[in-house]
């Protein structure tokens, strides 16, 4: 395994890989990895022949109220587990590699960005969609591996790359759960243990309106308000709670096969975000 952090040797690895006529597969993440993260790149070690990971807490994706130096780091755990997975190459470079002193650039997806996570967030998606095709220009993947627990982050990278014309092909990974059902994620490290226990009502509440959805529930007022008890009662305070088309992210009036079930809650000053598709 590879670790690089410069822009040009990136392209001058994966062109040499490319010459042996090997397809490559990309994972984007922000480090501190868990087996969320590693289900991603196992998907792109089965799809691709050579596979490239970049780590980046990415600046621009965060508010300006948002900590960025609390985001977890630990790149020397990170190489390990991927080396152990059989990564190719880690693209692990600086802020200034990626965005020089006179970057001035910004990628959006409009419309999309502004609703769910983009209304209390409305930097993130912008932040996303640039650092996002700035990795794949240097990449030049033939795939990329997200996770669908970013769900609305998923739908708005394939309609860039759609809009866009990019040759990358999107492939989404299901969401890696916890035993007791808590969506894993970077953040679940800064729960305490009386939030982390709360915290499971998220994946419980989702649960609720599938099964009552397969009781004949086509309510969507009905089930949203139960999901808001919910979560009320474990202490959550909630961003938001909706029911929305999964392609065009437009709230739906009645439940049906395919609706997406969107959920962002923080628990003290963590924010949890989680989904399901009835």
């Amino acid at each position: 395994m590879q670790f690089v952090k410069s822009i040009k040797r990136v392209k001058r690895i994966v062109a040499a890989a490319r010459r042996q006529r090997k397809t490559v597969g990309f994972v984007p993440t922000m480090g501190a990895l868990h087996e969320g993260h590693l289900s991603l790149v196992r998907t792109a070690c089965k799809k691709s022949d050579f596979v490239v990971v970049s780590i980046f807490v990415n600046p621009t994706q965060f508010e300006p109220h948002e900590d960025l130096r609390r985001y977890p780091r630990d790149l020397t755990k990170d190489l390990a587990l991927l080396k152990n997975e059989g990564v190719d190459l880690v693209f692990a470079p600086s802020v200034r590699v990626l965005y020089p002193l006179d970057f001035k650039t910004r990628v959006t997806v409009h419309d999309l960005s502004s609703v769910l996570c983009g209304i209390t967030r409305p930097h993130h998606f912008q932040g996303v969609t640039t650092i996002v095709l700035k990795l794949f220009n240097i990449v030049q993947p033939d795939i990329a591996v997200f996770g669908k627990k970013d769900y609305q982050q998923a739908v708005i990278i394939q309609r860039m790359v759609k809009d866009l014309n990019l040759d990358t092909r999107i492939v989404l990974g299901v969401i890696v759960r916890e035993p007791d059902g808590l969506a894993m994620s970077s953040r679940n490290l800064h729960l305490s243990k009386h939030d982390r226990t709360n915290a499971v009502v998220l994946h419980q509440s989702l649960q609720w309106v599938k099964m009552a959805f397969k009781g004949g529930l086509t309510d969507t007022k009905k089930a949203l308000q139960k999901m808001r008890r919910m979560i009320h009662n474990k202490g959550g305070k909630i961003d938001y709670i909706e029911a929305v088309d999964k392609n065009t992210l437009a709230p739906v009036k009645k439940l049906r096969k395919g609706t997406l079930l969107v959920v962002a809650v923080y628990f003290s000053s963590t924010r949890l975000i989680d989904n399901t598709v009835l």
